[in-house]
């Protein structure tokens, strides 16, 4: 339930890491929770992962790209639960036991087996190691998108564009762009509306209401303005953007600039492919 108190403070959500440490660095471990498995790992990871598996389909939080949020749900069976930790985690684990067995087959092979306590913990086994997966393919692109050359960085949004099937007629060169740095447009003369202008910030911190004002300054009614920023937007930031009623603006935060990047990586030229390049593994996904 640490977890859960934790998470209601964190509408971004946190990384799975962070909430891990979170526990460990609230209360005190046994020493075999404290301990290591022969193969690697620390014990007290596996054990709270596990944990979280009942969570997720007790649909009391979920986790995305190596983040974890809680959801309404999950607020509600926090604050129902919030002097009871054990029946917490049983309602979890009864909320799970309904979702396992919704996910039975309604038309067995002749023979099959019914699925036993071990096959579980062997399903929720081979699902904590692809969150772990995800989570450490994750850190290491937004590291990598962080640490980009912020020109580089720019260049990298403008081949996105082009895939896309966009005009790229400008990039800011270094110095003050005033407030512009990727000019874009929908045909190769630029003859036709809307013009594109484009704003990128590679900064970790998320932009404000008032840095999205000042980018809203240099949109013509008749342009489309796109900001694209690593560290996110504030709420109030998002909201500013989506009751605009004159300005056509889109924001683009990491993880919608990573989903684009995949989505038109194949249209992407072979030379563009270097500012992220990219190489799916396919595996077969976890069922629990």
């Amino acid at each position: 339930m640490i977890i859960f108190n934790q998470l209601q403070k964190q509408p971004d959500g946190m990384a799975g890491k962070d909430a891990i440490n979170h526990v460990v660095q609230s209360t005190s471990l046994t020493p075999y929770e404290s301990g290591s498995y022969d193969s690697g790992g620390k014990r007290y990871e596996k054990i709270i992962r596990f944990a979280t598996v009942d969570c997720v389909k007790a649909g009391w939080m979920y986790k995305q790209k190596g983040r974890w949020f809680i959801t309404d749900a999950g607020i509600q069976a926090y604050q129902k639960y919030s002097k009871d930790p054990e029946g917490f985690y049983k309602e979890a684990c009864r909320l799970y036991n309904l979702w396992k067995n919704s996910q039975v087959d309604l038309d067995p092979e002749p023979g099959a087996e019914p699925d036993t306590g071990e096959e579980q913990q062997e399903g929720k086994s081979v699902s904590i190691t692809f969150e772990q997966a995800e989570e450490q393919a994750w850190g290491e692109v937004s590291h990598y998108l962080h640490h980009m050359q912020p020109y580089e960085f720019q260049y990298m949004v403008a081949a996105l564009l082009t895939a896309m099937g966009y005009y790229v007629a400008w990039v800011a060169p270094a110095g003050k762009d005033g407030g512009i740095d990727i000019m874009a447009q929908g045909d190769p003369l630029g003859a036709k509306p809307p013009r594109i202008k484009v704003q990128v910030k590679r900064q970790q911190s998320t932009v404000g209401v008032d840095g999205l004002r000042s980018f809203m300054a240099v949109l013509n009614d008749d342009d489309v303005g796109i900001f694209v920023s690593l560290g996110g937007f504030s709420r109030d930031a998002r909201e500013e953007a989506r009751f605009q009623e004159k300005r056509k603006l889109t924001l683009i935060d990491l993880d919608l600039l990573f989903d684009l990047w995949v989505q038109y990586y194949d249209r992407l030229k072979e030379e563009d492919r270097k500012y992220m390049p990219l190489k799916p593994i396919y595996f077969l996904a976890p069922t629990v």
